[in-house]
């Protein structure tokens, strides 16, 4: 039978070595997420690419992951959003290739903001929810790289990130309002929860907020 108090043990090792052994997650902070939802918000020619962004700073998507939804992943009638998408095409690192495992519910945000994008494009039911302009197909994760790397210039961004980090940025902040590791990890769809407990680190806008009120 196993014994419970060797499990607390290599639990506790293993968050030990992860604190040790892993850096924190770079985030975006909250007035770059401001400007970056702003910027792309507010052009008509951009509103695909909010959306997207919308994607990954609502739900935590990996750009493979937006990059392969499907109008019927989204919704069911090809106007109304579904409330929960359930991801064909998702990460299978560590074992973590349980389709139940990969509900992720909209925030109202990002909700609202696809309902206003399915009703913006040409009425479908099937195929790539998002695809290129030039050749009409679907849109690579090439692209999405090069997309976000031009709002980040025109948001005036001091420095730019990768798109991942927005995965990052979004994990940090369920982990900042709710505090409770378990759902960041339920949040994140992580199988390890050592892989979530790096979330439990500082943000870099909780640093931010410390640093502006140092007396300098």
């Amino acid at each position: 039978m196993p014994d419970p108090a060797n499990g607390r043990i290599g639990y506790a090792l293993g968050v030990a070595y992860a604190e040790r052994n892993r850096r924190p997650p770079r985030t975006l902070t909250d007035e770059e997420t401001r400007k970056l939802l702003k910027v792309s918000g507010e052009h008509r020619d951009g509103f695909r690419d909010h959306i997207i962004l919308s994607f990954a700073l609502g739900c935590g998507l990996r750009e493979s992951e937006i990059v392969a939804l499907d109008v019927e992943d989204v919704t069911a009638d090809g106007r109304r959003p579904r409330r929960t998408l359930q991801l064909r095409v998702f990460k299978r690192g560590g074992g973590n290739a349980d389709p139940k495992h990969q509900r992720v519910p909209l925030p109202d945000g990002t909700f609202y903001k696809l309902e206003k994008y399915l009703a913006s494009i040409k009425p479908r039911k099937t195929g790539p929810l998002f695809i290129s302009r030039s050749k009409a197909a679907r849109l690579s994760t090439k692209a999405v790289r090069t997309m976000f790397a031009k709002w980040q210039k025109a948001a005036g961004f001091d420095h730019l990130y990768s798109f991942h980090h927005l995965r990052h940025t979004s994990i940090s902040n369920v982990q900042r309002a709710q505090r409770d590791v378990r759902v960041t990890q339920k949040f994140a769809r992580h199988l390890n929860i050592n892989t979530t407990t790096i979330y439990e680190h500082a943000s870099d806008e909780e640093v931010l907020r410390a640093v502006k009120r140092l007396a300098s």
